[in-house]
């Protein structure tokens, strides 16, 4: 909170510039670099997106969505370190298990996986999203094999193999107490409680979806540059804020995905945003079989030998500052200067922090 209450102010320093043609200056702070930020995920998630762009291959990409129950919501808000780490190890494993089995794929594919903690409302709502390729390395790099008819694998196959692979681990976080419950989940503690929620679990149907191929590796970018940095709600969603009252548009599912305004008061927003800020260094998108970081290099060359298709990572980018960037991407010029036109803009001023160790511990 104290790095958005902060961003683009003083506390969190700048410099000033100064234009050597006709001697305007300006001001300007320095942003957080929060992830959580609205304000400083652009450059970030341009830069990422191009890199993946030279990962991409000539071939269909499946979107899969892997979602838990609410039933598991209180508990994985109050331990979502560990349970986070269990969502991505049972998705990642239903999907490698199931494409390398040779009754369905037979293959290894590639895939990024991508958390989102939110629904529409900014209630609790942890799912990962998944970008998958179409097909894969068959056993040794042989060949390359090809999803059939448009097809990836059955959502119902795999519903069930991750429902299981998350109730298995979750009782083994319980067995090796890596679980807290505190406050709504604390009588979880009790093992009936505990086993209580695992037979509903069990009862309950886990929802994975599996969304048509994108549209060439167009629409994977596209997708990508939409879902990759998102934060829980962005600021163009903010309706209005007055007498300590948030108004936000939102997409009721459950209405025929119609956009209406839900209204709560300042504290309510605040911590429902709240909610979805991650745990310290948690990594909330990771890359798997083909895209592993590991061997992604060998393992993509080989696909564009049996692709036969050429290597675009040769067309790699030379470094760029962010403000070459910022240019390129949006033809904002910052070093011209807003009064005379000329590009004659330099930093004649560093301005120290306000408040250099970050917000007070209490």
């Amino acid at each position: 909170m104290w790095a958005i209450e902060t961003c683009r102010t003083a506390d969190q320093g700048g410099h000033v510039d100064e234009c050597g043609h006709c001697g305007t200056k300006l001001i300007s702070y320095n942003s957080c670099r929060n992830r959580h930020c609205p304000k400083c995920q652009f450059l970030k998630k341009e830069r990422w997106i191009e890199a993946r762009e030279q990962d991409l291959l000539p071939i269909p990409y499946f979107h899969v969505v892997f979602t838990i129950p609410d039933l598991l919501n209180p508990l994985v808000l109050r331990n979502q370190e560990v349970l986070y780490a269990v969502l991505f190890k049972a998705v990642s494993e239903t999907l490698t298990e199931l494409s390398e089995d040779r009754k369905r794929l037979g293959a290894e594919i590639g895939f990024i996986s991508i958390l989102h903690t939110w629904g529409q409302n900014l209630m609790d709502h942890p799912h990962i999203h998944n970008v998958v390729t179409g097909g894969g390395l068959t056993r040794g790099g042989r060949n390359w094999t090809w999803c059939k008819n448009g097809f990836f694998l059955p959502v119902k196959v795999m519903s069930k193999l991750f429902r299981g692979k998350f109730i298995a681990y979750l009782k083994k976080c319980r067995a090796e107490s890596k679980l807290v419950y505190p406050g709504a989940v604390g009588h979880l503690a009790q093992q009936a409680a505990f086993n209580a929620l695992i037979a509903d679990l069990y009862r309950k149907k886990w929802v994975v979806y599996c969304k048509p191929p994108f549209d060439g590796t167009k629409g994977v970018l596209e997708y990508l540059g939409r879902y990759t940095h998102r934060i829980a709600i962005s600021n163009h969603r903010i309706v209005k804020f007055e007498e300590d009252k948030v108004s936000f548009r939102w997409r009721n599912y459950a209405d025929n995905n119609k956009t209406k305004i839900m209204t709560v008061s300042a504290d309510e927003f605040i911590r429902r945003f709240l909610l979805h800020v991650l745990p310290d260094r948690f990594v909330k998108i990771r890359h798997y079989g083909l895209l592993g970081n590991r061997c992604r290099r060998k393992k993509l060359d080989r696909c564009r030998v049996l692709l036969a298709c050429t290597d675009q990572t040769k067309e790699e980018r030379k470094a760029e500052t962010w403000q070459d960037a910022l240019l390129r991407l949006t033809g904002i010029d910052t070093g011209k200067c807003p009064a005379c036109g000329e590009r004659a803009m330099r930093t004649v001023e560093i301005i120290r922090p306000a408040r250099c160790k970050g917000p007070p511990r209490i």
